[in-house]
This record gives C-alpha cells, structure tokens and sequence, in this order.
C-alpha cells in the first residue's frame, strides 16, 4: 500500500508539474545575474500567476535581438526583455513582434506612447571613474588625455550602441573625428557590459562606459563612495529600455499579464537597487537614498527609434574605421 500511495503521489505531483504554463522571457546576461533582477522578479511574478517563469540569459541587448531574429518564428521565447530604443526599429522590421498597448503612470522623461513595446528602466550612459581620478567634461577632453577606457561592442551590445548614438547625437558631422581621436584612449573593447565593468574594477582602465547611476550601486550595496561619474557638458545620452511580446508565443495571455505585472509597483520597485536603472513608472516608495537625480532636459540627449536606425549604420562605420587605423 505504501509503493502504491507513493506511486499515486509521484503521478499527481507530475500531471501538476505537466499542468503548469511556462513563460520564457529572454533577457540579457546581468538582469537574471544572482545580483540582477531576474531572481526577484521570477519569484514574484510567480506568487501570483500560477505559471512557471523561465528568465533565459541571451547575452547583452544587441546580442539578444539577433537571436531572437534567428530564431524566428520558431523561438521558445514569448517575452524579449532588453532591447532599447537605438533597436525598436531593427526590433519591429523582423515582423516578430506582437503589438500590446500597456497603460500606466510612465516616468520615462518625455513620456511613452508605443503600441509594440513596454519600458521597465531608463537611465543616462556616462563614464564612471573613481573619485580623484583625473577629470573631463566632453569627449574632446577625454581623446586629448592619457585616460584609457574600456568600451562595448555596439554590434551585441546596447551600451556599446548606445556609445555610438551618444557621440552622434554631441558631434554631428564631426564624430568621425572624435571617434579618430579617441582610438588611442580604447584599452579593449568587450562583449558586453559585464565583462568591461570587471576590467575596471581589476583596475585594467581608469574609466568604463556605463551609467550615472552606477556608483548608486557602490553607495547603497556596498558603502563605497570611491566611485563617480565625469559629468559631460554636451549632454548624456538616454537609454529607455524595453519589452515585447512575440507573436509566436503560445502563451498569449500569460504573456500579456507579465507585461502589465512589468509596470507594476511590485516589479517597479525592484529595478532601482538590482539593475540600477531609473524605473519606469515611479514606485510608491520613490527612489532609495543614494541615488542621483535625473539630468536636466538640455542635457538629456536621445534620437527617436527611427532616427537611430537610420544613424545606426554610419556611426557604426565611423566608430570601425577609426579603430582599424
């Protein structure tokens, strides 16, 4: 009797097992890192949809897109989380690519209004360098220094995209020249976000390519204040970062309520102090202590989805050329 009620238990608790609805989201590498937000959105997400969630790390925010784009219709993913706005554009032209209009109290600066994609963070890219370290304000100041920083490829990573945008958007015509200027500054150009960050910190360069609120991390984590930002006087170019729902999910409603729950305070609130981003949508709790503020609009620099898409392939051009002299 006890094999058999054994037996009968093992079957249940399969058919459960079998029963329960799986939602893929794939994602970049630090958001379902042990200390990003993957964890603690899985676990809450979870408590209240009565499904399995299944956050897959595909690399950094370009990298993710081109395997979405490879993948096709074919793709195990329902939700795409982590590309931005520099690749809607490239995002929408695959035709994957659902669209949801998503309701809510947006934060973004400049508000939001995008039937495909649903924000979950925002933030400014800058070079964080530790306090004392030599200073600049721009980036002609930057090529004219012995500084050595570390970069990421724009081609599978969003940063590193962004880094491409953020030169176009200050110099114009001029950001071959600039991009000419700064070669002999580049120690190494990595992969993702990740693997630069870790070079900085091992002290391989004096400055790395990521966020104003990055040292808010080092503050609040770690009370460390060592860590700051060189302010550009040209401006900081923005990062809106995005979801979107495929249109080969088999999970059409589930995957609809985990872009709802996305913009919800439960979500919202997790996002400051695991993927040290702005939110979204301002959570009731507001911002924890230790956090900067947001710049002002003259110095928050940005170029629509179209316009990035169009800019995307000549400063990509610019930034190849200069690094292959």
């Amino acid at each position: 009797m006890r094999n058999l009620s054994l037996i009968a238990g093992l079957f249940l608790a399969s058919a459960a097992v079998a029963d329960t609805p799986v939602l893929t989201v794939y994602t970049y590498d630090s958001f379902v890192s042990d200390w990003g937000p993957g964890p603690a959105v899985e676990a809450a997400f979870e408590a209240q949809c009565a499904c399995d969630l299944q956050m897959v790390g595909a690399g950094d925010g370009a990298a993710l897109l081109s395997r979405v784009k490879l993948e096709g219709s074919r793709s195990e993913a329902d939700i795409v989380l982590g590309i931005d706005t520099n690749l809607m554009a490239a995002a929408m032209d695959t035709g994957l690519f659902e669209p949801v209009s998503i309701v809510a109290d947006y934060a973004v600066p400049g508000g939001w209004d995008d039937k495909f994609f649903t924000p979950f963070d925002w933030g400014y890219f800058a070079f964080v360098q530790n306090v004392g370290a030599e200073t600049v304000t721009n980036f002609r100041e930057l090529a004219a220094s012995d500084l050595k920083i570390v970069i990421q490829d724009p081609r599978s990573s969003t940063p590193g995209l962004g880094l491409l945008m953020w030169v176009k958007a200050a110099y114009g015509a001029d950001a071959q020249e600039i991009w000419n200027d700064l070669d002999d500054n580049i120690v190494t150009v990595t992969a993702g976000w990740s693997e630069a960050y870790g070079m900085f910190l091992e002290g391989e360069a004096d400055m790395v390519l990521s966020y104003t609120t990055s040292p808010a991390y080092h503050i609040i984590a770690e009370q460390d204040d060592s860590k700051t930002f060189a302010v550009f006087d040209e401006g900081h170019y923005m990062q809106v970062e995005v979801a979107g729902k495929l249109s080969s999910t088999d999970q059409p409603m589930l995957a609809d309520q985990f872009l709802k729950f996305m913009v919800s305070n439960v979500f919202q609130e997790i996002i400051p102090t695991t993927n040290w981003m702005f939110p979204a949508v301002t959570p009731m709790t507001g911002l924890p202590e230790g956090f900067p503020k947001a710049l002002s609009t003259k110095k928050s620099l940005i170029f629509s989805p179209s316009d990035a898409a169009a800019l995307r392939k000549d400063a990509l051009l610019e930034w190849q050329t200069a690094l292959s002299q």
